[in-house]
């Protein structure tokens, strides 16, 4: 058992490393953003960048997974029509909608509550979103080849492109977040071009009707699924706007940013764990396998939501330059929800362990009722909490819909592939967590929290897991020895 356990912590650590430099390039750009602009303007630019993410789900309709399913089971013969033909299609769509939305860019800036003075962001947004879905299938397709190199090259530059040109445009030129977009732009751009060599490769002028018949139908069942799943993820953005205002946006997401730390842990553990745990299905103890993996994630999983919660203070507030803090001081204020968020992940990773029984057993038609349930969730709370707390609600109608996506998954999982999990430990170290959450609270509330403080609850919280036996040390090290 304990040498699959070290090949799936060396597949999370190979898959990590594209994710990490990928996710860690664009966080780079938070303390930027956060000492230059005002948190309304860190607000404006959030909003709109939520636009863009739900209208990149609806540009693709699923054709992007479609793609994948049928170019995978097609000949050589078939192969071009089968990219030929979304693409062609997508393309089309996306072209007609781009210029509508253009010509009625005033209108849209309105339907959108865009500030006057912000207008002009919405023709920049349209032509992102144009790009970057011409750029989806053919991404898809460099997967397809196992092109993994020139996959990574191409997402790599482009988030160097964008982080260069908002330092130049920011720090030498003085733009606002106009830069944000012109970037972003650029860089959109630059993958498009990359891209086009294998694009013509595979490109034919031809639509083939019956391919394009079986792609729809199971393309767009995806559809309401990713807008479900990027509800849970997004939708608080527009919510707390709408109920509040754009400073208080900009605060409660530049504060969510700094659950990168859990959330690449997750990523990185998301990426190795469906092809182990379909690889490893039929082993004799799969089960006590995945019962294990599940008790070593949330422990390393609390490990890291332990030291990121107790000392993000103190590392958002070193300076760097002048008086300037890794998050700018305007936005501080909205730190504490930082262990909120980390907590979320941490259930979101519970979520992605759960899928293994799912998978298995081929019951995926339950997940959009899971994701749609904790969509549903996520508006409810937020709607209900915000009036009263602002960006915390927010930040706890995450976490209330991540809590009930892993818990449905988990009844649901359980019903077709039983897995006896180890409880007892799981227990146990939600209640340091629960206890942990609280003492921070409490020291914060008194003015307490400092870095001794902060360093023995930390220190106890680690202790206390080998204590209560949640994990023993021979368990670690045969892991690492793979025996």
């Amino acid at each position: 058992m304990f040498d699959k356990l070290k090949e799936l912590s060396k597949d999370t650590a190979i898959y990590g490393i594209s994710t990490i430099l990928g996710r860690f390039l664009s966080f780079l750009l938070v303390p930027l953003y956060t000492n230059v602009f005002t948190t309304a303007d860190y607000g404006v630019f959030t909003y709109l960048y939520t636009i863009l993410a739900f209208m990149n789900i609806v540009y693709i309709y699923g054709m992007d997974v479609a793609f994948l399913k049928y170019a995978s089971l097609a000949d050589e013969k078939r192969r071009k029509d089968t990219f030929s033909t979304p693409y062609i299609v997508v393309a089309t769509t996306s072209i007609l909608a781009t210029l509508v939305f253009y010509s009625y860019r005033s209108w849209l800036n309105s339907a959108l509550d865009v500030p006057a003075q912000y207008h002009s962001l919405i023709v920049y947004l349209i032509l992102i979103l144009l790009l970057d879905t011409l750029s989806l299938i053919p991404f898809a397709n460099l997967r397809l080849q196992r092109k993994a190199g020139k996959f990574a090259t191409i997402k790599i530059l482009n988030i160097t492109i964008n982080l260069l040109l908002n330092l130049i445009l920011i720090l030498k030129y003085h733009y606002g977040i106009e830069a944000v977009f012109i970037s972003n732009l650029a860089a959109s751009a630059f993958s498009f071009l990359a891209l086009l060599p294998d694009i013509a490769k595979m490109f034919v002028l031809r639509i083939d009707k019956q391919v394009f018949n079986r792609m729809l139908k199971f393309g767009i069942p995806y559809l309401p699924a990713s807008i479900a799943a990027m509800m849970v993820q997004m939708i608080d953005v527009p919510i707390l706007r709408e109920l509040t205002n754009d400073a208080t946006v900009g605060i409660y997401r530049a504060n969510y940013k700094l659950g990168i730390f859990m959330m690449l842990f997750v990523s990185m553990f998301q990426y190795a764990w469906q092809p182990f745990f379909l690889n490893n299905a039929k082993e004799k103890n799969a089960k006590e396998l995945f019962a294990k993996v599940l008790t070593v994630f949330v422990v390393v999983g609390s490990v890291i939501w332990a030291f990121v919660s107790l000392f993000i203070k103190d590392l958002a507030s070193i300076e760097i330059y002048h008086g300037r803090t890794i998050i700018g001081r305007e936005f501080l204020g909205g730190i504490y929800i930082v262990p909120v968020v980390l907590l979320a992940y941490l259930f979101y990773g519970m979520y992605v362990n759960f899928t293994a029984g799912i998978y298995i057993e081929e019951k995926t038609k339950f997940m959009p009722y899971i994701t749609g349930g904790g969509a549903l969730v996520n508006l409810g709370v937020n709607f209900w909490l915000i009036p009263y707390y602002s960006y915390w609600g927010a930040a706890i109608a995450t976490l209330a819909s991540y809590v009930v996506m892993a818990g449905s998954l988990f009844y649901t999982a359980q019903k077709f592939y039983p897995v006896k999990y180890e409880y007892k430990k799981i227990l146990y170290n939600f209640i340091l967590i629960l206890l942990t959450i609280g003492a921070y609270y409490w020291l914060a509330e008194n003015g307490l929290l400092n870095l001794v403080n902060e360093s023995i609850i930390f220190i106890l919280f680690v202790v206390l897991i080998f204590v209560l036996k949640i994990v023993r040390l021979d368990e670690i090290k045969r892991v690492f020895a793979g025996t």
